[in-house]
């Protein structure tokens, strides 16, 4: 390599906001929706952990209350105005069911406890569809954020061979500004990718474990009520 050569190629500024700016305008499209899509993953895997442990914590409060020894009716009537959490709404449908399922002479309307077991499962249901909302989005940024970037490489290098041809050279200082905004492309994709494919298989093994935990006392209160309905 020739000094001049080499002279030109230590004056190009490779810091990412220069490889940014002169890059192409459809490498640089690539590069924000990439930028965006990370921030987007990241707003949702925090929002998400902050979710779970409250989750968890509900959970267990719940559990405390149910299992205290507290008469049903009384929890019933101390959270049915305004269920707050996910347990107690589960809670709220199984018993709002059981008493709509009597009549007004005391006895039972048939099939109260398939009706009970529905309306339970309709409840987790609902906090199931809440619980992964937005886990989705970052399925989808893990599996297509590569090739995102990898396209936006590809767009690059065309265009740097592009530049090569016109130049009529391939020294350094032409080839290499190309290819480093073309390689930023996939680096941005990865760094899109790679948080986004690890915090989706967490996030979807815990809301796993918490809507297992939701669905394991439905089974334990349906069990306790139809303890009632066969007495």
């Amino acid at each position: 390599m020739d000094q001049t050569t080499l002279a030109m190629a230590q004056e190009i500024d490779f810091s990412l906001l220069a490889l940014f700016m002169r890059a192409t305008f459809t490498v640089k499209i690539v590069m924000l929706m990439l930028i965006v899509a990370s921030f987007w993953s990241w707003s949702i895997i925090i929002q998400k952990f902050i979710a779970f442990k409250k989750a968890r914590a509900e959970a267990a409060a719940f559990d405390q209350a149910f299992w205290s020894g507290e008469p049903l009716d009384e929890l019933y009537d101390q959270i049915s105005n305004g269920p707050m959490s996910a347990p107690e709404r589960v809670f709220a449908a199984g018993m709002t069911e059981w008493r709509r399922s009597h009549k007004a002479d005391g006895g039972l309307i048939a099939g109260a406890q398939s009706r009970i077991d529905r309306s339970m499962d309709v409840a987790i249901a609902k906090e199931s569809e809440e619980m992964t909302s937005g886990l989705s989005f970052l399925a989808t940024v893990g599996s297509t954020g590569p090739f995102v970037g990898l396209f936006g490489t590809v767009w690059g290098i065309k265009t740097a061979f592009e530049d090569i041809a016109m130049a009529q050279s391939t020294n350094l200082a032409v080839v290499a500004p190309g290819i480093a905004e073309a390689l930023l492309a996939t680096a941005l994709g990865l760094l899109a990718a790679i948080p986004a494919v690890i915090f989706y298989n967490k996030l979807n093994a815990d809301s796993d474990r918490i809507l297992g935990g939701y669905e394991a006392f439905a089974d334990e209160f349906a069990t306790i009520l139809s303890r009632e309905l066969d007495s």
